[in-house]
């Protein structure tokens, strides 16, 4: 193998794909960075055997070929290097890497020892506008659940519904969906909360499109030129629309910002009771107590367009986490009774709400 490539170009496709490679595996190889060309391109490909990432970048190739190097070594030291055209040679196992000032030399790992994911034959593939698809992970995959006990709920379920696909996640204590594509063929499919949050960190903002191909076992997801492939989860996800109400005795609409600024408020007073706070929804006003029993107690309030009145008992963090996720001006809280779900969702967007169930108070 021999080649040239940019500095600039073989860093970002490092970081890229280097956090993948896992360091403690008993694999030594998964530690490394597979370099290889292909169609007078350099393909960089890290993989964890449940992730795999892989970037295309433009190089000068004058000889093909393939190694793996160790991941963070490679990462650390090409983003040292100063912004230029490297030199890439590959000779007895060893990468050597020079510029007109450094000359460097890797150990590798013969490529033939690489784990590589499966190809998807017979799979199903749709499109989705990248900035919908980054949108929609941001605002679902924080609610997914980190407990392996239940590993369904570990992951963000793509599904469709009435001719579009939703992408929902929740934790049992509070749900999160999110309309994102139209589509009228058949998609069902539960993706690990760590490969959506790669897949967050690789869509950049100018990129147009996100191409979606998954089968019973794997998706893949193509941004540009970067592949992520990612183990699909086993298990039947919960019927979560049963927990969606259709009406609502209470509904108070009001500012965002505001119901976020009380929230967090109250949570600072929330603590010594878990965070557990008393949302009343009354008059023209939506209210939030807290009390401590050490430090004091709190009420913050913010005025409001109500429908009904009652109270109910939620943990902060999950009503912070969620009016966080919003990005409209104005939000409705909406409930009908002390330990029935609680659904807040946008003025503004129809396509995003979110559930949190109350506490017993």
């Amino acid at each position: 193998m021999k080649l040239q490539v940019t500095q600039e170009n073989l860093s970002k496709a490092l970081n890229t794909v280097a956090r993948v490679a896992n360091t403690r595996n008993t694999l030594p190889i998964l530690a490394n960075v597979l370099l290889q060309t292909a169609d007078n391109r350099l393909s960089i490909s890290a993989t964890n055997l449940d992730i795999a990432i892989t970037h295309r970048i433009g190089s000068k190739i004058e000889k093909t070929g393939s190694i793996t190097v160790p991941a963070r070594l490679m990462q650390d030291f090409v983003a040292s290097l100063p912004e230029g055209v490297l030199k890439l040679e590959l000779t007895d196992n060893k990468l050597h890497i020079t510029t007109d000032q450094y000359r460097s030399a890797i150990n590798g790992i013969a490529a033939d020892d690489f784990p590589v994911m499966p190809a998807i034959t017979a799979g199903s593939t749709w499109k989705a506008a990248a900035g919908d698809l980054k949108k929609s992970l941001s605002q679902v995959v924080f609610a997914a659940s980190s407990d392996d006990a239940r590993p369904v709920l570990t992951g963000v379920y793509f599904h469709a519904s009435g001719g579009e696909v939703m992408a929902v996640a929740t934790d049992s204590y509070r749900l999160a969906e999110r309309k994102l594509a139209k589509n009228k063929a058949s998609v069902s499919f539960l993706v690990p909360a760590s490969a959506a949050n790669d897949l967050l960190r690789i869509i950049s903002d100018t990129d147009k499109e996100v191409v979606v191909t998954h089968d019973d076992q794997q998706v893949l997801f193509q941004v540009g030129d970067i592949t992520l492939v990612a183990r699909l989860i086993e298990g039947n996800y919960p019927d979560y629309r049963k927990l969606i109400p259709n009406k609502f005795g209470t509904v108070a609409k009001l500012s965002r910002g505001d119901f976020l600024n009380i929230a967090k408020v109250s949570a600072l007073f929330a603590r010594e009771a878990a965070g557990s706070i008393t949302i009343k929804v009354d008059g023209k006003k939506v209210s939030i107590n807290a009390i401590a029993s050490q430090l004091g107690e709190n009420t913050a309030a913010a005025d409001a367009e109500v429908k009904g009145s009652g109270e109910v008992t939620l943990n902060s963090r999950y009503l912070i986490d969620a009016l966080n996720a919003f990005s409209g001006n104005l939000v409705e809280f909406c409930f009908n009774g002390k330990l029935e779900p609680c659904i807040i969702r946008s003025g503004d967007d129809s396509k995003y709400l979110h559930l949190i169930m109350p506490l017993r108070s």
